[in-house]
């Protein structure tokens, strides 16, 4: 009997030390969805940044940097909390500062942002670098054939949320592949309401703690626990889908990732025609 005790504890033993490093890795990982337009046109690459929180990526980022050119997008588009409300914004303005540099690039607040109380003169920081800020507001887009059209809101804690997607709403029916960015996924029935084709969103952190095969997510915020929209990719009805990215915190979070590596999200979407 003591000789299978032994025998089970050892067995046990050599399971969790086989998932321990899988189960606590947070190396970044690049996430990849397809999405067809079922509109006219031939292919963009979307790369979504989220819940960066200011935290850092090697030396003047370089690895999330170098993830970012490896994956060639044709637009840049930051989804809220790139910044935190106790971190130094630095970190976060060096991605800022040398994606602006090489690609469009689009951003909208999160909840952090709103909470620091910088919210604006960040808003401003950024724009002087040349990024399109989306408060309510919208932007035009041609990638080869593929014509799109950027929407973006506040998050909201900001409390403008509802005036701005009505504002959006109010967009002409020109045939564009309309894109929403918002910081929170769990508004799916304003967001099915606006017409949107695709929503891009964070926050969610993944849930923080997974399992594979068993579990998407342990707790999001605005979600509870078992938060449906953890990561990946969802069809909402009515024509509109969403990808939700897991983010790119890791030291700045109170609770360590579980199975939940931090990851950069790259969205292909491919017009009728595209080869």
């Amino acid at each position: 009997m003591r000789r299978k005790k032994s025998a089970l504890a050892l067995a046990l033993l050599f399971g969790a030390a086989l998932l321990l490093p899988p189960a606590f890795d947070v190396r970044l990982r690049t996430a990849t969805y397809r999405v067809e337009t079922g509109r006219a046109g031939g292919t963009a690459r979307l790369a979504l940044l989220t819940d960066l929180h200011s935290c850092a990526y090697g030396s003047g980022q370089r690895e999330l940097l170098g993830a970012l050119a490896r994956a060639k997008p044709d637009l840049v588009l930051f989804g809220g909390d790139l910044f935190d409300d106790r971190i130094p914004p630095a970190a976060a303005m060096t991605v800022a500062r040398a994606a602006a540099a090489r690609w469009p690039c689009f951003y909208v607040t999160g909840n952090h942002e709103v909470w620091s109380g910088r919210a604006e003169a960040l808003c401003a920081d950024l724009a002087a670098l040349g990024v399109t800020v989306l408060r309510g507001t919208s932007a035009e887009r041609e990638i080869g054939a593929l014509r799109l059209r950027l929407c973006g809101i506040d998050d909201p804690a900001a409390g403008r949320m509802d005036a701005q997607l009505a504002a959006l709403a109010a967009r002409p029916d020109d045939g564009r592949f309309t894109v929403l960015l918002a910081h929170r996924p769990e508004h799916t029935a304003a967001y099915r309401a606006g017409g949107f084709d695709l929503v891009l969103a964070g926050h969610a952190h993944g849930g923080q703690w997974r399992i594979p095969f068993l579990l998407n997510g342990l707790l999001a915020p605005g979600q509870g626990l078992f938060p449906r929209y953890a990561g990946g990719l969802y069809d909402l009805g009515g024509g509109t889908r969403m990808v939700v990215s897991r983010g790119l915190a890791r030291e700045s979070t109170r609770v360590p990732r579980l199975f939940n590596r931090p990851e950069l999200v790259i969205v292909t979407l491919h017009g009728t025609d595209a080869a």
